[in-house]
């Protein structure tokens, strides 16, 4: 039993405990419904913030709705500028392609054509080379010619005579030296110089020892050296002698004589290693020359023959102005007398001009004459007139 107040209640009653349990579950609904109210009321309180946070949210969503809008205003022009810029860029890009293309074109083509230029030239080269090469074996052969041609004495000696009349022919004229001449005891010089007196006639004789130059460019030990040398020298000593006794002749010759080295390389052997050869050859008034010095020598005797000549003509240059200056002095007088003419006709075209003057004067004077109102003095004036014009005449 269950005592509430007065009243008893048994909880084994049907009714009695459906009431009890409606009893507590009004109550409980009851407690819910306040703990409901509280709770909402709690939450309204907390809701509050959160209803302004969403209403705020709400107009950040529609800010980024029209955000998103602008966006996609911005990426549709975007996009439609970055195809115009894609269209524009495949233009140019073909542009640029099809420039490359025609300057690669260009290129190939200017390389095709320098190529084609360079092989021709190479060509030629190749030709000028084979030439070259062809004339390198002419040469050749002709080196060997020379060697062939100094291997012996008596081409050997015609090598020198040939360079020798060649240097003469270019340094003298023709009417000054005679190649191979004989002289009065029967020697035969390489060539002969007219030289006036003093020193007067002077003989060049070629001599080439070429085989003791050699002997001693091959020589090895100091043997061999002084052998060559020995030999070098006792064959310039000959040549010097040969020189010596047979092209200087007293009263027929110069008192001295030339010998001609037709090589640089022996003429400078002798003069550097032989200089008592050198000095013996000046004992003996035969002067040694190389083709360089020979040449020098030479034009010093075109200058002697120049001056001579000169004075051969000297007394015919001074009759030829002696005859000038009467030449002069007669042409002087002419144009004297010339002057005085001159003179004379201005004089008479002077005094003509003076007589022109006064008749036209008069023919005027004539002219304007009234014979009406002046005839009765005409007759009078005319005595007058003819005796003026008489002394004008």
């Amino acid at each position: 039993m269950i005592q509430l107040g007065p009243y008893s209640l048994d909880p084994s009653d049907p009714i009695t405990l459906a009431a009890l349990i409606g009893g507590g579950a009004f109550l409980l609904i009851l407690l819910l419904l306040l703990m409901a109210l509280r709770a909402a009321n709690r939450s309204a309180r907390l809701t509050e913030p959160l209803a302004r946070q969403m209403a705020h949210l709400g107009e950040r969503v529609k800010g980024l709705s029209d955000g998103q809008h602008q966006l996609a205003g911005g990426l549709n022009h975007v996009s439609e500028a970055q195809a115009s810029a894609q269209s524009h860029m495949l233009n140019l890009m073909e542009k640029r392609l099809s420039q490359v293309t025609e300057n690669m074109t260009e290129n190939l083509q200017g390389s095709a054509r320098r190529t084609a230029q360079s092989l021709g030239e190479l060509q030629q080269r190749l030709q000028a080379i084979d030439r070259a090469q062809d004339n390198i074996t002419k040469l050749s052969g002709d080196v060997l010619s020379l060697q062939d041609i100094l291997s012996n004495k008596q081409t050997r000696g015609a090598f020198g005579e040939i360079q020798l009349t060649d240097i003469v022919t270019k340094a003298l004229p023709s009417d000054s030296y005679a190649l191979q001449a004989t002289l009065s005891n029967g020697k035969r010089a390489d060539c002969l110089i007219h030289l006036p007196n003093p020193p007067g006639p002077i003989c060049i004789d070629s001599k080439f020892p070429l085989e003791a130059y050699e002997a001693l460019r091959r020589a090895t030990t100091d043997a061999e050296v002084a052998e060559a040398a020995r030999f070098l020298r006792n064959s310039l000593k000959k040549h010097i002698k040969d020189i010596a006794e047979r092209y200087i002749i007293e009263g027929e010759t110069a008192d001295g004589a030339l010998m001609f080295l037709p090589s640089e390389a022996v003429y400078a052997e002798l003069h550097a290693n032989f200089p008592e050869v050198v000095r013996e050859g000046f004992a003996a008034r035969v002067w040694i020359v190389s083709p360089t010095t020979c040449m020098a020598t030479l034009n010093t005797m075109r200058a002697i023959l120049k001056d001579a000549r000169m004075r051969e003509q000297a007394g015919a240059i001074r009759r030829e102005l002696a005859l000038l200056f009467a030449d002069v002095d007669r042409l002087g007088t002419r144009v004297e007398n010339l002057d005085r003419h001159f003179h004379q006709a201005a004089k008479d075209v002077s005094e003509i001009r003076i007589s022109a003057d006064k008749a036209g004067r008069r023919a005027r004077r004539l002219d304007n004459f009234d014979f009406e109102e002046l005839a009765p003095e005409s007759e009078s004036a005319l005595p007058v007139a003819g005796a003026g014009t008489a002394g004008d005449g």
